[in-house]
C-alpha cells in the first residue's frame, strides 16, 4: 500500500471524530469520514471497508446510549433493522452492476426537496404524533429497506434520510426517531462491512484505531441529542444535506 500509516492516522482520525459527532446527531457522517480515508491516500475499496468498520464501531456506541435513555424500543425496531440489513446487502450487489452516476442524478433532484422539508418549522417535531402502530411499523420498515439499499449502494446521508422519513412519514418524535435510526443504520453498516471484509478490503489496524475516534464522536453527539433535541438536529441536517448536494453536483460536473 502506497501511503504512510502514521500520516494517514493524522488525517483520518480527527475527521472520523467529527463525522461520528455529526452522524450520531443526524446521520450523514459518511460525508466526512469516507472522503477522509480517500484524501489520506487509502485505495478506494479499502477506504470503503475501513470506513464501514470505524463507522460500525462508533454507531454501536450512540445506539447503545440512546437505547439506555429510552429512545430505542428494540422489539419495535427489529423489523426495520432486518429490512435495512437486507436492503444494504442488495444495494451493495446492485452497486456492482449500475453506474454510480445514475444514482447521483436521482440524488441531485431529491436533495433540494429534502432541504425544503427540513427548513419548515414543523418538519422535525420534538414530540411524535399518534398513528396506528401497524401503519407506523410498515412505513418505518419500508423506508429502512430503501435507505438501507442506498447505504449499501452509495452510503453518505443514509442516516439523515432515515431520520427525515421517520419523523415526517411515520410521525415519530425526533429523539425516538434518532434512536431507531441509529439501530437501523448500525444494521446497514454491518451488512456493508461484512461484504468488504469477506472480500479482504479492510485495513483492520486503521479501521480499529479510527473506530476509537468514532466512538468519542458518537458518544458526544448522542449526548447532544439527549439534551438539545430539535435545536441541534435541524441545523445539522440542513448542513449535511447542503454538503451532500454540493458534493454530488461537483462530482457530476467534474
Amino acid at each position: 500500500m502506497e501511503f504512510d500509516f502514521f500520516t494517514t492516522l493524522l488525517i483520518v482520525c480527527p475527521l472520523v471524530f467529527l463525522g461520528g459527532l455529526v452522524d450520531a446527531i443526524a446521520g450523514g457522517g459518511g460525508l466526512i469520514t469516507l472522503p477522509a480515508f480517500l484524501i489520506a491516500g487509502v485505495p478506494a475499496h479499502m477506504a470503503l471497508g475501513s470506513n464501514k468498520l470505524a463507522s460500525m464501531i462508533g454507531t454501536s456506541v450512540s445506539t447503545f446510549r440512546l437505547w439506555r435513555a429510552g429512545f430505542l424500543k428494540v422489539r419495535e425496531a427489529l423489523p426495520a433493522v432486518f429490512c435495512a440489513f437486507i436492503g444494504s446487502a442488495v444495494g451493495a450487489r446492485i452497486a456492482l452492476l449500475v453506474p454510480e452516476e445514475v444514482f447521483r442524478y436521482i440524488l441531485i433532484v431529491l436533495l433540494p426537496f429534502a432541504a425544503v422539508v427540513v427548513f419548515r418549522k414543523s418538519s422535525i417535531p420534538a414530540e411524535g404524533e399518534e398513528m396506528d402502530k401497524k401503519k407506523r411499523l410498515a412505513i418505518v420498515a419500508a423506508m429502512s429497506l430503501l435507505c438501507g439499499a442506498y447505504d449499501g449502494f452509495y452510503g453518505p446521508g443514509a442516516g439523515t434520510f432515515m431520520l427525515l422519513s421517520y419523523t415526517i412519514l411515520a410521525r415519530m418524535g425526533v429523539r425516538e426517531a434518532s434512536g431507531q435510526m441509529k439501530a437501523v443504520n448500525l444494521s446497514s453498516n454491518l451488512a456493508a462491512f461484512a461484504t468488504f471484509a469477506l472480500s479482504g478490503e479492510v485495513i483492520w489496524a486503521l479501521g480499529l484505531i479510527a473506530g476509537c475516534f468514532s466512538i468519542a464522536g458518537h458518544y458526544i453527539g448522542a449526548g447532544l441529542v439527549l439534551r438539545n433535541g430539535t435545536k441541534i438536529v435541524r441545523p445539522i441536517i440542513a448542513v449535511v444535506l447542503s454538503i451532500l448536494f454540493f458534493k454530488t453536483a461537483w462530482e457530476l460536473l467534474a
